[in-house]
């Protein structure tokens, strides 16, 4: 009984924390469901009495300029826009901060007008928890028109192609895509209990393996990825099957420049249940 309201104490400022996420984003949301539909009444109900507006203009010939307005020519300007004009900005991915009754969103985006590019850049919101709600009190983008994306990543795909091919590559001794695959300071954990490598350290360690026809060949199975709400990190567990029986894996991988790099990797031998004890019995020399 103890134990379970001492864990209730622990999880509900996570789920607190959760729902105020989920309120912030939803007025966000609500914000451009209001420009999509040029409806500048559902648009003014989220915004905050007092409010900033800007726009860091990025291809400007004399170098990047900041323009300010207010809501009120924000909403002229939506006002303005014609009926059969269709405009929308779609949002790749959210990073939402919650302390008390601030909030801060981070999002990039792309702007299109009848399905066409406009721009594309990133919005910085920032929002007042009043008794009413969430409001918005202030935001800054950037505008720019090169390199705009226009679908969504499919995280889950692009990680499960650098994974498989990761283990791939040490199957064929392919040095360059095993250890190209992780980042620079990523950590590999092996099964003996000495084995905490940074990547550079297991490419010395593993020189020679990679100068053999296969490396090692361990072949996944039972994959479950996990992508974070900004997109920018992941995590993922698999099964192997290995000349050491089943083995279990699980990383974290981080989303760079170059698209998703392997920041840490640990490898585990499984053993059954019912054989622990004879395995303890082996381990201790009894």
């Amino acid at each position: 009984m103890i134990r379970t309201f001492i864990l209730g104490l622990l999880v509900f400022p996570f789920v607190l924390n959760a729902q105020e996420k989920s309120s912030v984003r939803q007025t966000i949301e609500t914000l451009f469901t209001g420009m999509h539909t040029l409806d500048t009444a559902l648009v003014r109900s989220v915004f905050a009495q007092e409010v900033l507006l800007q726009t860091i203009a990025e291809d400007k010939p004399t170098g990047a300029e900041i323009e300010t307005d207010g809501l009120e020519q924000f909403i002229s300007g939506l006002s303005k826009i014609p009926p059969g004009l269709k405009i929308e900005e779609r949002l790749w991915n959210w990073n939402i901060h919650v302390d008390g009754h601030l909030a801060t969103v981070w999002t990039e985006y792309t702007f299109f007008v009848n399905d066409a590019v406009s721009h594309c850049g990133a919005n910085a919101f920032q929002l007042f928890k009043e008794p009413s709600g969430w409001k918005i009190t202030k935001i800054i983008d950037t505008r720019s028109r090169l390199n705009c994306r226009t679908e969504a990543e499919d995280d889950q795909t692009l990680i499960t192609n650098l994974l498989d091919n990761w283990h791939q590559a040490a199957a064929v001794s392919d040095a360059v895509v095993f250890f190209g695959s992780m980042a620079q300071d990523a950590i590999y954990i092996g099964t003996d209990k000495t084995e905490r490598w940074l990547r550079d350290e297991m490419k010395e360690w593993a020189a020679e393996y990679f100068q053999r026809e296969s490396a090692w060949d361990f072949k996944p199975f039972d994959r479950n990825i996990y992508v974070s709400e900004d997109g920018e990190l992941a995590w993922w567990e698999e099964k192997l099957d290995t000349w050491m029986g089943v083995c279990m894996g699980s990383g974290v991988l981080a989303k760079t420049g170059e698209g998703w790099k392997i920041k840490h990797y640990h490898l585990s031998v499984t053993i059954d249940n019912d054989k622990l004890q004879d395995f303890l019995k082996l381990v201790e020399g009894k």
